[in-house]
């Protein structure tokens, strides 16, 4: 099968530090048929500034997608940017994800009918992701174990996902027990599988949203597929303002009535009453 466009969505709010990082990240990919969006939950000014400096001279074309900041509205406007997509295949990610340069060309590889993909990620702490620069992303030193640890305390799993080659990634992948869940910050589906699901379900607050879009993708009959160890980005720290005991509790109520009723679409997501 041809390798398809990509969309990649990068969701981001009031994080210009850390989304300058990620479009330095894909400034640099080695797969050139994809298109940047970024998913914008409300930021300030300085966002818009940020992205348009970014856009004057970018390797592909960049969309800002904003919407007014009404709260935590994270889910409402991925929908809204899943609609200005130009392409079949859409990468979802986040705006303190730096990723590898293969990172694009890895979902385009494994891209396959009827499947969403799970990439991985290495969490950095928070010294780590404020002291790599530009130059350490240009040059991809921060994807370098040795470098890496030299700089940070990196565990035998983050390790393990810097370090493989491509065949060792492939074994990992194929023997890890680890779910292929799809996650915000590094999955990617066909879009018309985002479309007949009906997108995101916009009642989710912070937690589990993702999750939860994978599971009506899997009920609709779209299986994950694991590419954590060969598909990854540098997770930069950051709070986590919006998670709350209630806003999980919801989020966890709707997820179990999506499992319970095998709930493929979503009557709160792109089309609210059909």
């Amino acid at each position: 099968m041809n390798t398809p466009k990509i969309s990649v969505i990068i969701s981001t709010y009031n994080s210009e530090e850390w989304l300058q990082k990620v479009l330095w990240g894909y400034s640099i990919q080695t797969y050139k048929d994809f298109e940047v969006l970024i998913a914008d939950d409300g930021s300030r000014e300085e966002t818009k500034q940020l992205i348009e400096s970014f856009k004057a001279n970018y390797p592909v074309p960049v969309t800002h997608v904003w919407h007014e900041d009404k709260g935590y509205r994270r889910q409402k406007v991925l929908n809204e940017t899943i609609l200005k997509t130009n392409y079949e295949y859409v990468l979802f990610t986040d705006g303190d994800c730096i990723p590898k340069s293969d990172f694009v060309e890895a979902h385009a590889k494994y891209a396959e009918k009827g499947r969403f993909l799970s990439g991985g990620y290495c969490k950095l702490n928070m010294e780590m992701s404020k002291m790599i620069t530009e130059e350490d992303i240009l040059s991809e030193n921060c994807f370098d174990i040795k470098w890496l640890k030299k700089r940070s305390d990196i565990g035998f799993s983050q390790t393990l996902k810097i370090a493989s080659g491509d065949f060792s990634a492939s074994m990992l992948d194929a023997v890890t027990p680890t779910g292929a869940t799809f996650n915000n910050c590094n999955s990617s589906a066909w879009k018309q599988d985002l479309i007949d699901i009906n997108g995101y379900d916009e009642r989710m607050q912070y937690g589990g949203s993702d999750r939860e879009i994978g599971e009506r993708l899997t009920n609709f009959g779209v299986k994950g597929k694991q590419i954590r160890h060969r598909a990854i980005c540098l997770h930069l720290d950051h709070s986590r303002g919006y998670k709350t005991s209630d806003s999980i509790q919801k989020n966890l109520a709707i997820r179990k009535e999506t499992k319970d009723k095998n709930i493929k679409r979503t009557t709160h997501g792109i089309v609210k009453a059909f």
